[in-house]
């Protein structure tokens, strides 16, 4: 297939072709099989390469995690093919090829042209939906399927090493560990470099973490509540799951939009007053969602799906402004980092505002023109403020490739 040379994101149904193409084309070293079923009944494909290899050091690659965060599956063939070159390092690998085909299938943006473009038909489900972020909001015997088919595969493989691929619309690339790896700073910094993507030195995912090398963040051992801003507790997500097994996780963040202005390490001039505005913001964004909002009542199927992440994000809202006012905001953040959260407050609401436009559209509700006009401003501020710049489908793969092999070797050197 040609997706990386088209520039396209694949959808699940094309990695599942594109794996099946591999497994044919290599029987003795590839493998394909269906590990479990969506809530929605679509299914869940993992392709391994050298699996087979008996005591040996797993990989396990998840891709998709998060809906509208579609470069992973690209990545994960990638490395895939990558890995019967030769390149796997005598581990077995293992790639959950879509954790979330349901969220996939309603977030439609196979080759957004413009920010704009990709919040069309955007999709993001609430926290206690995706798979990742499940075990930390709800109890165990409320867990989604495609959560157990993922905590499943890690009792399975017991990986050396998870790595869960995704991808931030507008920004730079950073990587997040549950435990360190000593060395991999270094050709992180110098793949994003080669590749002209911006290191996320500041990422407001990873406030307040400790930081051994520019855009690497691990996490903290105990719950960090002046971190990220929001209410999940990381330790009981699926990325520690893998420390059960003496595994360690890593997060590989990429952009499809390039902003030179995340990777800024001097001190912000007035980050107190900068963040007491930002807060101001989101709250009187948030306001213009909410308003439309209120005027829907009650919906099936997607709308449904829509709504309740339009729901979920905007209750979250307060809080994350109240955490910008409070005690806690730090008066020496850098001006990356304030840049991360000036981004990170325009998503929750454009997120919202887009989400709640695409049921308004499928209504005829006379309110869509408005929230259109909205959401699309929005789009082109965040483009302006942040001097976005796209990335190329291919060059993302490459970056978040390289770094995963990295992480692996420094691994399997220890």
């Amino acid at each position: 297939m040609t997706l990386l040379r088209d520039m396209c994101y694949p959808t699940p149904h094309e990695l599942a072709l594109s794996a099946s193409t591999l497994a044919d084309e290599h029987p003795a070293r590839v493998a394909l099989r269906r590990a479990g079923t969506s809530r929605g009944g679509r299914p869940l494909w993992v392709l391994s390469v050298d699996g087979r290899n008996g005591g040996g050091r797993q990989v396990l690659v998840v891709a998709g995690a998060h809906a509208n965060e579609p470069v992973g599956g690209a990545t994960a063939l990638d490395l895939a093919r990558r890995v019967i070159r030769g390149g796997g390092g005598g581990a077995g690998w293992h790639f959950l090829l879509c954790a979330d085909p349901d969220g996939a299938d309603l977030h439609r943006t196979p080759h957004p042209y413009s920010l704009a473009d990709y919040h069309r038909n955007f999709f993001r489900p609430p926290g206690p939906e995706q798979p990742e972020w499940a075990p930390s909001l709800l109890a165990s015997d409320r867990l989604p399927p495609e959560t157990l088919v993922l905590t499943g595969l890690i009792d399975e493989l017991r990986p050396v090493l998870q790595v869960s691929l995704h991808g931030t619309d507008l920004g730079g690339s950073w990587v997040q560990l549950t435990r360190d790896v000593p060395g991999l700073a270094e050709p992180f910094g110098k793949s994003a470099a080669e590749l002209r993507i911006p290191v996320e030195t500041g990422a407001s995912d990873a406030a307040g973490w400790s930081s051994p090398g520019p855009g690497i963040f691990v996490m903290p051992e105990q719950r960090n509540e002046a971190g990220a801003f929001h209410p999940e507790d990381i330790r009981l997500s699926t990325w520690y799951h893998a420390h059960r097994h003496r595994g360690t996780t890593a997060i590989v963040e990429v952009p499809m939009w390039a902003s030179d202005l995340v990777d800024d390490p001097a001190p912000h001039p007035d980050p107190r007053g900068a963040l007491r505005m930002l807060a101001g913001r989101l709250i009187e964004d948030a306001a213009l969602v909410a308003g439309p909002r209120r005027g829907v009542r009650g919906a099936g199927g997607d709308a449904a799906a829509l709504l309740r992440a339009v729901d979920w994000t905007l209750a979250l809202i307060p809080s994350v402004a109240a955490q910008w006012t409070g005690a806690g905001a730090s008066p020496e953040a850098t001006t990356a980092s304030v840049g991360s959260i000036d981004a990170f407050g325009r998503r929750l609401s454009l997120r919202a505002g887009a989400m709640l436009l695409r049921v308004l559209r499928a209504e005829g509700h006379p309110a869509a023109p408005a929230l259109d006009r909205l959401v699309t401003g929005w789009c082109e501020e965040f483009a302006a403020r942040f001097q976005a710049r796209w990335v190329p489908v291919s060059t993302q793969v490459e970056h978040q490739s390289r770094t995963v092999l990295a992480a692996y070797e420094r691994l399997a050197d220890r």
